[in-house]
């Protein structure tokens, strides 16, 4: 059987500063159980780069990526948000074994605490609003189910006292790839800004 190649798609991870606390918050989406790929699991805002996220002429991957995340973000959540406001953080790839593949782009994104998320209730059952240290302790105990990545990119955040921090740590750590050697990210030859 032949390896099936990823498919291009882009994630947002929206934060915002804990209202009634110090930290940070971050918003997560129920996908609909009957999703196929990651059904019932929570993530963040996000989805494949479709053909049209790519501009005439042909427009660089990472541009459609960003496309991308600004469409899902608005599709999924009901937030709009600007391409200037996300920061190109980490690019994870699906290892082969899995039936389903993507590779994709993730991006940070800070927003005012008052916003109003509205989930379409198809795609999207349910969102919350949750500290990375609570996620986490709530996937431990099983209360919900968060992808690898979306772990990973949690105990990232979680170093991170405030939005404003998140942010600059987003614009100046290096981008996580996953694998470290992932034929999908040449980010030279897929446009992305220095």
């Amino acid at each position: 059987m032949s390896e099936m190649t990823p498919v291009p798609a882009a994630t947002v991870v929206v934060a915002r500063d804990a209202a009634a606390e110090q930290g940070i918050e971050v918003l997560l989406l129920r996908r609909n159980s009957k999703l196929v790929f990651h059904g019932g699991h929570w993530v963040f805002p996000g989805g494949r780069i479709d053909a049209a996220d790519f501009e005439e002429p042909a427009g660089s991957e990472y541009a459609a990526a960003v496309r991308a995340a600004v469409r899902e973000t608005q599709e999924e959540a009901g937030l709009v948000i600007a391409p200037e406001q996300l920061v190109h953080t980490a690019h994870w790839t699906t290892p082969p074994s899995l039936p389903r593949r993507f590779c994709t782009w993730f991006f940070m994104c800070a927003l005012d605490r008052d916003v109003e998320v509205t989930v379409d209730n198809q795609e999207i059952l349910e969102h919350r609003w949750l500290s990375p240290s609570a996620a986490l302790r709530a996937a431990k105990a099983e209360e919900l189910v968060l992808p690898q990545p979306t772990k990973e990119t949690l105990k990232q955040i979680a170093e991170q006292s405030c939005v404003a921090d998140l942010m600059n740590w987003a614009r100046n750590a290096p981008v996580h790839v996953f694998p470290d050697d992932s034929e999908f990210y040449r980010p030279s030859e897929m446009g992305v800004l220095a």
